[in-house]
């Protein structure tokens, strides 16, 4: 149904999303807007989105008729029922922003969904009186992904990855939902960063390796509300040492998050996550 961009954006503006192209990694050179590009071949809007995006199926086969283009997603000029925005979740992974859901004690909801190179799209509608952007709010350092909101643009299905990968709908009988309260709360709430103190050292309980039981030393100083945040901090840092080849502590941080108050499965998730962020395996 969505196998080549052209289809892929028929598709989209048939169920009003509005669609504008961007470069295609088969092309000789980026045909992308911007001076230089990054590498990132395939997701440089070849055109300005915010203003140039179509509704209009004729106008769309004749802009992706003349050339390989990947299909795109202008999110901030999209409506939905009741004038309601849309929200498109990008998770890195498969089943990531499920783990988060399951997190916080949630059930993911079943929604559109495009399959990306390495995860998926998750399309949701969100209350239009709600001002959302590209932040992640309190799920800074839970979430293996990114949100798109407002001024912002996803590669739609039918789109083709840099390393050959296909965008394409899980169920295009599926549409998308409202966003989840849960998600909603978390997005609008300021995320809290770590301390940068440093009398946490003094606390270093004895035995192991000392950058380890600084790490450990940190997340158990930690105070209700900061608590997962400094643990993805210091599994970050964590991480960074066994990439280096040092000896891998995620055990004990998981025991020191536990004995900090964190759930073990919610903290094991967000050392999962800082590990996946790093590059390091966990």
């Amino acid at each position: 149904m969505t196998r080549t961009p052209l289809d892929g954006a028929l598709w989209l503006v048939r169920h009003g999303f509005p669609v504008f192209p961007c470069d295609h990694p088969s092309t000789p050179r980026c045909t992308g807007l911007h001076k230089t590009c990054d590498g990132s071949r395939g997701k440089h809007p070849a055109v300005a989105f915010t203003r140039a995006w179509t509704l209009d199926e004729r106008r769309t086969h004749e802009t992706f008729a003349r050339g390989l283009r990947n299909p795109a997603v202008a999110v901030g000029a999209c409506s939905g029922p009741g004038g309601s925005r849309l929200l498109v979740v990008d998770s890195d992974r498969p089943g990531a922003i499920d783990d988060v859901a399951a997190a916080h004690g949630q059930r993911w909801p079943a929604t559109m969904r495009v399959l990306t190179a390495k995860g998926h799209h998750d399309y949701l509608w969100a209350p239009p009186a709600l001002k959302l952007g590209n932040g992640l709010g309190a799920l800074h350092g839970q979430f293996d992904g990114d949100v798109r909101a407002g001024n912002a643009y996803v590669v739609g299905p039918g789109a083709r990855h840099a390393s050959g990968a296909l965008y394409e709908l899980a169920d295009p009988e599926q549409p998308p939902v409202p966003a989840p309260a849960w998600l909603l709360d978390a997005l609008v709430t300021k995320p809290s960063f770590p301390s940068r103190r440093t009398r946490w050292r003094d606390a270093a309980p004895a035995g192991g390796d000392e950058r380890a039981r600084g790490l450990v030393a940190f997340i158990l100083d930690s105070r209700q509300g900061d608590r997962n945040n400094r643990l993805f901090w210091a599994a970050c840092r964590a991480a960074e040492d066994v990439r280096a080849g040092r000896e891998d502590p995620r055990d004990a941080l998981l025991g020191a998050a536990v004995r900090a108050g964190l759930d073990a499965r919610e903290a094991a998730a967000t050392i999962r996550s800082a590990y996946n962020r790093m590059g390091a395996t966990a």
